[in-house]
């Protein structure tokens, strides 16, 4: 059955899977200590502009998430993110696990605004008992955002200035980041997002890879012990090799960018049938994660041929289910789906 549940249902695009035959016999230092690692390592630090940026690659998404927050954070801080924050809804208390609290704020978009931002810590240190309270330490976003939006220059530069001016560290969830990068309604390119927050990662896991996330500290360096911070949150590799290559290869000939691309593509296609049909969207996202309107009949008659997501109920009669596309989605997914909907 045609699946338009995640980006991650597939195993890995098709480069990845011969080049790891191809090097399977060879023998590599383990945790990253090996060619592999350092020829994606350099291609990374080329595509930000910044030769000196610490780069470590990590298992998944959580992993990354709790170690990169955990990493900069001291003990009494907290992380603020929005209320529909990756970290806030479906990480499984996995921050929290590891002694910070997240500190999440209302958003009718799934983004944090600069104004919003330095309204909530103007308040913060307003308050005399402040120092009893969970400190922020950080600020979380991610890109695109898990309704599938996407932040401009400006709204990622105010929102970074906010962050300076407090002393607060800025992390970019990038799990989805190739696809926001090479939506049509972008207007940021790797550099510039490096520039404009402390750390952030590249997402594999959902973006052609089998697992992975690389890692960037852009404008600030990695904790002394960051090597053991990656392992006591179970997210080094022994066979570090094989992420290192992974991303190596997702960043010769612009793979990582034409795969993205085609998902966007895809995307946009899906969007249209929906549209086309008369099903209103119910968020509208620019990115590969589709949200629609769908009464409740109309959803089981399409699930007997396309997987798909309930997001979320709106009334007794209607349901918001999100539909995503890939690296691997296909022309033939899309005709499915099409007739489908008749």
């Amino acid at each position: 059955m045609v699946s338009f549940e995640s980006d991650y249902n597939n195993g890995a695009v098709p480069e990845i899977l011969h080049r790891l035959i191809e090097t399977n016999d060879e023998k590599s230092s383990g945790y990253g200590f090996d060619k592999y690692t350092l020829s994606a390592i350099a291609k990374i630090r080329t595509l930000c502009g910044m030769p000196e940026a610490d780069v470590y690659f990590l298992i998944g998404g959580t992993q990354t998430n709790t170690t990169v927050i955990d990493s900069l954070l001291q003990g009494c801080e907290g992380v603020i993110c929005t209320k529909t924050g990756h970290i806030n809804v479906h990480e499984s208390g996995a921050v929290e696990a590891f002694g910070h609290k997240v500190l999440a704020l209302p958003s009718k978009d799934s983004k944090l605004y600069a104004k919003q931002l330095e309204d909530y810590l103007k308040a913060f240190y307003e308050d005399e008992t402040y120092p009893h309270m969970v400190q922020p330490g950080m600020v979380y976003i991610t890109f695109p955002t898990e309704l599938g939006a996407l932040y401009s220059r400006k709204e990622l530069s105010d929102l970074y200035e906010v962050c300076k001016k407090y002393h607060l560290y800025l992390f970019v969830d990038g799990a989805r980041l190739g696809y926001g990068l090479m939506s049509k309604e972008n207007d940021i390119d790797m550099k510039f997002l490096a520039s404009h927050c402390d750390v952030f990662y590249i997402g594999g896991t959902k973006v052609g890879a089998l697992f992975g996330e690389a890692v960037v500290y852009s404008n600030t360096r990695a904790p002394k012990y960051i090597f053991t911070i990656i392992k006591r949150h179970g997210a080094l590799l022994a066979k570090g090799r094989i992420a290192g290559l992974q991303f190596d290869t997702l960043f010769t000939d612009d793979l990582y960018f034409r795969i993205s691309q085609h998902a966007i593509d895809k995307a946009m296609q899906l969007k249209q049938l929906f549209v086309e049909h008369g099903f209103k969207m119910a968020y509208d996202s620019p990115t590969n994660q589709q949200f629609v309107i769908l009464p409740k009949k109309v959803k089981e008659a399409l699930m007997k041929k396309v997987m798909f997501e309930v997001w979320a109920p709106i009334d007794d009669d209607n349901l918001v289910c999100r539909f995503v596309t890939s690296w691997a989605t296909t022309d033939e997914d899309i005709k499915v789906l099409k007739e489908a909907l008749g």
